[in-house]
């Protein structure tokens, strides 16, 4: 180099002295002399000529390099410094040798790259993961040496692989691609995969270096992959078939979880990441995709009837994973609440009980969709459908029941619930109502209970009463509870006439000593009650017209009818112990009033006297000289009344209380009752069809037989049969308002 120094009026001389190194480098250095002053401009010129390498410079240089590539391989100690082995192969570039350099490279890595054989699988596994960790780091050693080579000119021709691409090469071609050697090397790990899946520990570490050493070759996939899950295939197909024989299903679940975490886990460990899917794939399907109906046809009814959650909750989670999975859990599962429903329906033996189970297992059915199912919405329609499906299969009788539960939680002296609770019960109630087609059979019941707990003052809270009523109302509409709401309207006008009447009463001369309460029953609204005559004592025949005087007086045009059945009295009784107030029926009070005026009576004498039915006087009897209050004797003695007993008033009766309920005893709600109640719904269900189809006709003036059915069936809210509206159509057609069509018999036309 030479270089040229500018200042003012004076120059400076440099010379180039050329220094030979060692490794027959030649080294430029510059060595200045001038006159003391600073430089002002310093201008830097190329060499004029470039410098020459000596004859042997190539060859030696390439020895240095062979010997030290050589130490590298042989894990020996390189004689010469890194920086200077690196400062040759820049130069070698530089000097237009890089293609010879990177052929000789070449050659050289491959000339080393051998087989290797071993004695076992694990001493071969460990043998090639040592083999290939040399290599590695052989490879990079080089790399760094001959760095400049890579970096420009491999890099500047696409076509070349990189230092290290070359070293994968030559790995991947002489030593993994021998079938002998690959094949070893898979089978070996494979056998160490099945050892870790029968229990045994193995060297994951080398497992995770073995297949790393696979991908970075990229004969990953088609030297393992494919045989790796061909092999877990055959594993767990087999594995599937005997645990299934061998395990119950919650065990077989538990089973299956822990596979499928123990194969996530090897992923992570050593596997390739790309292989995860199929493999979980692979466990899925063969220990459950295979077995889905075994499982729930051995297990499902025994998970849900013990109510095991854990297991429910990992059944749901393992089928959601498999194809086709839920749709088939949610057969089954439909499918356990129709029979398990069915049982509770249709078993007459347990209408008892009937309604608490059903509200019991739709609470544990709701659980296991909220818990496990983790609120499937087509689960929880599914529950919807089948409960509506089971209860429906026994027409009528739910209804009932339903009706007479509610009764029983709302009846005063139900003192099992709080007020919160009662309303937990009413909600869970509606619910199971909602699933009912009958609607108006319950409606039946539920109006003949009602008027029973107003009428005899046993409605345990009027604001349980109203949240029902509202509750029904909501589900239902407006009519629907109409009439319900006329009951209660009827009970609130009644105490208002009451006061009134008081006040008229005291006005009147001659007050009396008996204090009369009437309630004012409007006929549409209540149920029909079938009059019965009985006779009353002259005293109270008085007041009934003292209040009918009064009542018509300012109602002109209503008709009053008395209702002894519901009627009810309290009487001031005197035993020898003292005094008592007896809280009874009318019909009990006329029968006790009887011995006032005598000491014993027979029961013909007592029927002859009272006017009272016989079949309900021997209840009144047995009420009053049978049951736990036994203010009558009965001679002879026995629990049933007969026309021969004859009767005396207790003197001796005793009571820790001072007012005493006598209970009537009640026919057990009579079969006949029930099936009066029954014929009323369906007499109601007859008019509401003729006047659905009046309605249709009036509207449609000419329809097809199918198309006025088809009309009926989306106005009608209450099931019923082709058959019994074909019955209502005809009873029309002979009543005049309807005709067949002459040439269409099934053409029907309204007439006006």
């Amino acid at each position: 180099m030479m270089a040229e120094d500018i200042r003012q009026d004076k120059k400076g001389n440099f010379s180039a002295l050329m220094e030979h190194n060692s490794n027959g480098v030649t080294r430029s250095s510059a060595l200045a002399a001038s006159k003391t002053g600073a430089s002002k401009k310093l201008v830097i010129k190329n060499f004029k000529d470039k410098p020459k390498l000596s004859e042997n410079y190539t060859e030696d240089t390439w020895l240095k390099l062979c010997d030290a590539v050589g130490a590298i391989q042989n894990s020996t100690s390189i004689k010469y410094n890194l920086e200077e082995l690196y400062q040759a192969v820049e130069n070698l570039c530089s000097y237009k040798v890089s293609p010879t350099l990177y052929r000789q490279l070449r050659q050289l890595c491959e000339d080393h790259v051998q087989l290797t054989e071993s004695v076992d699988s694990l001493s071969f596994l460990k043998r090639m993961n040592r083999c290939w960790q040399d290599h590695c780091r052989q490879t990079i050693m080089i790399r760094s040496i001959f760095l400049f080579l890579d970096r420009t000119y491999v890099l500047q021709n696409s076509l070349l692989p990189s230092i290290w691409d070359t070293g994968l090469e030559l790995f991947r071609t002489h030593i993994v691609s021998d079938s002998g050697v690959q094949k070893r090397t898979v089978d070996g790990i494979l056998e160490q995969i099945e050892l870790e899946r029968s229990g045994e520990t193995v060297d994951r570490s080398l497992l995770r270096s073995l297949l790393g050493m696979l991908s970075d070759l990229q004969v990953y996939k088609e030297s393992f992959e494919e045989r790796f899950l061909v092999e877990t295939n055959r594993l767990y197909a087999a594995e599937g078939q005997r645990l299934m024989q061998e395990r119950d299903v919650p065990e077989y679940l538990h089973h299956v979880a822990r596979r499928l975490e123990e194969e996530n886990d090897r992923v992570i460990s050593y596997l390739d990441q790309s292989t995860q899917k199929p493999l979980v794939y692979c466990v899925e399907k063969q220990l459950l995709g295979e077995h889905m109906t075994s499982i729930l046809q051995k297990g499902l009814t025994v998970l849900l009837d013990e109510n095991r959650v854990t297991e429910l909750t990992l059944l749901y989670q393992l089928f959601s994973k498999v194809k086709g999975g839920l749709h088939t859990l949610l057969q089954f599962w439909r499918d356990y609440i129709k029979a398990f429903g069915g049982e509770i329906v249709g078993t007459p033996e347990k209408d008892k009980d009937m309604v608490q189970e059903l509200l019991d297992y739709k609470d544990k059915m709701d659980n296991v969709v909220h818990t496990c199912f983790a609120r499937n919405e087509s689960f929880i329609n599914s529950m919807k459908e089948a409960f509506e499906a089971f209860i429906n299969k026994r027409p009528n009788k739910p209804a009932e029941l339903i009706a007479k539960y509610v009764d029983s939680k709302l009846r005063a002296g139900n003192k099992e619930a709080t007020e919160e609770e009662l309303e937990r019960i009413l909600d869970k109630i509606m619910i199971i109502f909602r699933f009912i087609h009958g609607k108006d059979v319950f409606e039946a019941f539920y109006k003949k209970d009602l008027a029973k707990r107003l009428l005899v003052g046993k409605s345990a809270s009027v604001d349980a009463e109203k949240s029902m009523l509202s509750k029904l109302k909501h589900e239902c509409g407006a009519a629907f509870t109409s009439k319900l709401e006329g009951m209660f309207k009827d009970m609130e006008l009644s105490k208002d006439i009451m006061i009134h009447f008081k006040q008229y009463t005291q006005n009147q001369s001659g007050p009396s000593n008996i204090e009369l309460t009437v309630n004012i029953l409007t006929m549409g609204y209540w149920p029909s009650y079938i009059p019965m005559e009985v006779h009353l004592p002259a005293e109270m025949v008085k007041l009934q017209e003292v209040f009918k005087v009064f009542y018509l007086g300012k109602h002109s045009g209503r008709k009053l009818q008395w209702q002894p059945t519901l009627g009810h009295a309290v009487l001031k009784t005197e035993f020898k112990e003292g005094k008592k107030e007896l809280q009874v029926s009318l019909f009990q009070t006329l029968v006790l009033l009887m011995f006032n005026e005598g000491e014993e009576f027979s029961v013909e004498e007592i029927r002859t006297a009272t006017g009272i039915e016989e079949g309900e006087l021997k209840r009144t009897l047995q009420s009053l000289a049978c049951g736990k209050a036994r203010v009558l004797n009965k001679n002879p003695r026995g629990k049933d009344v007969e026309d021969g007993d004859r009767f005396n008033f207790n003197k001796d009766f005793k009571h820790k209380l001072f007012r005493i309920k006598i209970n009537q005893i009640q026919m057990k709600e009579t079969v006949e009752e029930q099936v009066s109640t029954t014929e009323r719904v369906f007499q109601d269900r007859q008019y509401q069809i003729d006047a659905a189809v009046v309605r249709i006709m009036k509207m449609r003036k000419t329809l097809s037989h199918n198309l006025l059915v088809s009309e009926l069936y989306n106005q009608l809210k209450f099931p019923v049969k082709p058959g019994d509206l074909k019955k209502r159509i005809e009873s029309l057609i002979d009543r005049d308002y309807m005709e067949r069509d002459k040439d269409t018999p099934t053409q029907y036309h309204y007439v006006a």
